[in-house]
């Protein structure tokens, strides 16, 4: 099938650095084509069987246009082509950093006086439909050029599943919180093996402390509920160009309960995405 990417989103964010590393990786690359002229590009394109992979850089900043720019990409989409939109956002404060580098002007800097802050925060208002419509948001703002070619890399070349990075964590909330984790849950609500005297000096990595933790109802629950909603959000952060998710699980000292979880919630990620980690980071502390 024949591919067709479009390219467009914040001025500063890094287009003409996408658009270099889809002309090394074979895409015939067209550079801010207006888009009322996408259907006829694309028309002349299927004349000809040299053209399978083509990445347009289209810029989108003013409601007419967006309308044409929809109506082509939806004549595309069911088509011969298999049709991609890729978003580049950035923060105001780090785009402005690259405008004074550059010393570049704005395309909106005219209508607010030279402010180039106040005409990023109204082109991205201006923007907002094609961001929501895009299969793809990157925001560039902590990236370098390397970083972002690896993740278009991971868009166009790989699966959604070899890009989000998940690492899955137990810790004990006596030794403190993780400071690095994007979610904590605590399960110190569950049933705790260490009053059982034969499993207190055990850990969750021992079958009979596992089974403990999971022969109750309200674990099997949580577990399920966590997963449900973590399948959910996944996808939905490689979409807004997240590709690392630290889960961290905590207990009292986090040597049963966390651990138990932490292993069964890994299990399941495992089954699903690509890149999944785990460490017990107070397994042996006592």
């Amino acid at each position: 099938m024949k591919e067709i990417i479009f390219l467009t989103g914040v001025s500063g964010a890094g287009k003409s650095t996408a658009m270099s590393f889809m002309e090394d990786n074979g895409y015939y690359c067209i550079d801010n084509m207006p888009a009322e002229l996408v259907s006829t590009f694309i028309e002349l394109m299927e004349k000809s069987d040299s053209y399978n992979k083509i990445a347009i850089v289209t810029d989108v900043r003013s409601s007419g246009v967006f309308n044409a720019f929809k109506e082509a990409v939806d004549n595309l989409k069911g088509g011969e082509y298999k049709v991609c939109i890729i978003f580049l956002d950035i923060k105001n404060h780090v785009a402005l950093q690259r405008y004074k580098l550059t010393r570049r002007k704005h395309p909106f800097s005219d209508k607010f006086s030279g402010s180039i802050d106040d005409a990023l925060t109204y082109e991205k208002e201006v923007l907002t439909p094609i961001r929501q419509r895009a299969d793809y948001v990157i925001d560039t703002s902590d990236l370098t050029a390397q970083q972002l070619r690896s993740r278009l890399t991971q868009i166009l070349i790989g699966d959604d599943k070899n890009v989000m990075n998940i690492h899955v964590m137990s810790f004990g909330f006596k030794h403190g919180i993780p400071t690095d984790a994007d979610f904590v849950l605590d399960v110190r609500c569950l049933p705790n093996p260490y009053w059982i005297e034969e499993l207190r000096s055990k850990s969750g990595l021992d079958r009979e402390v596992y089974d403990y933790v999971f022969s109750f109802e309200d674990s099997n629950t949580l577990l399920k509920k966590l997963t449900d909603m973590l399948d959910f959000l996944c996808p939905l952060y490689v979409k807004e160009g997240k590709s690392s998710l630290v889960i961290a699980i905590g207990c009292t000292g986090g040597n049963h309960r966390s651990v138990a979880i932490t292993e069964a919630l890994a299990k399941h990620f495992k089954g699903t995405w690509g890149n999944v980690t785990l460490n017990h980071r107070d397994i042996d502390r006592r």
